[in-house]
């Protein structure tokens, strides 16, 4: 019985293993493909297949689930059962980067700045070129009248995904934020 249960973890472990190989793969072919397209359209694919790997969890479909409801209590406006939910999934598994930044994204639109902006040290340390949350953390350290680094955030979204529009408008916006308190 030993014998079959250790052969039964091991055969587990290894399948995690491949799983979480095959995605970080995908995932650096997918990152690599969005610095070089020169087609808006062409990134715009790129990242929703980007954003489905994010919230795909890569070994567990119960907490892809348990992602997908907390969405849903985000879109109606329930942001409570929604950071409820992404913190549940974040107990669950404290190495999803996307729970981490599901529950920043909550805690921005609830006006918890800094607990957002924990949030997304989180996501960042597990997901360097996680440009929504480099996008949040612009959104967050904008609100905290912390421009320059919000400029510098946008600055490294940019840079992952050159094609992405919203991080040139918020860089000229706040430059012209900055001139205009120096005055």
């Amino acid at each position: 019985m030993k014998k079959i249960l250790l052969s039964l973890a091991i055969f587990f472990l290894i399948n995690i293993s491949y799983a979480n190989d095959n995605f970080k793969i995908e995932l650096d072919n997918l990152f690599n493909q969005l610095k070089t397209t020169s087609s808006s359209i062409d990134a715009k694919e790129i990242e929703l297949k980007i954003w489905e790997l994010w919230t795909t969890h890569p070994s567990e479909k119960s907490l892809t689930k348990l992602l997908a409801k907390g969405s849903y209590y985000m879109s109606r406006n329930e942001l409570t059962s929604a950071h409820n939910v992404f913190s549940k999934a974040i107990e669950l598994d404290p190495n999803w980067a996307e729970a981490w930044n599901k529950r920043a994204t909550v805690l921005y639109l609830m006006g918890n700045y800094e607990l957002s902006q924990k949030d997304i040290d989180e996501v960042l340390k597990l997901e360097k070129r996680h440009f929504g949350a480099l996008s949040g953390q612009g959104m967050v350290q904008t609100e905290l009248k912390n421009y320059q680094k919000a400029i510098d955030s946008y600055i490294e979204a940019h840079k992952l995904y050159p094609s992405m529009k919203a991080p040139l408008v918020m860089i000229k916006k706040l430059q012209i934020l900055i001139q205009q308190e120096s005055i």
